[in-house]
């Protein structure tokens, strides 16, 4: 499904644009296009996926001690 922006009335092409701009963000579109722009291997994938899970279990840790 494409992502589509009306040019409301009376704005300008760089409002419209950070509107898009918002809406790609959103929607997670940008990160996927940037994911996929190289193969990735998918030892590569789970090793990436790993370390962001031990990453986030550490500051999960460190913020309930406090």
């Amino acid at each position: 499904m494409p992502v589509e922006i009306k040019i409301r009335k009376g704005e300008t092409m760089d409002k419209a644009l950070r509107r898009l701009k918002k809406k790609l963000e959103r929607e997670s579109i940008i990160k996927d296009v940037r994911a996929k722009r190289y193969f990735e291997k998918p030892c590569e994938v789970r090793r990436r996926k790993k370390k962001v899970q031990a990453f986030t279990n550490m500051l999960r840790q460190r913020y309930e001690n406090l």
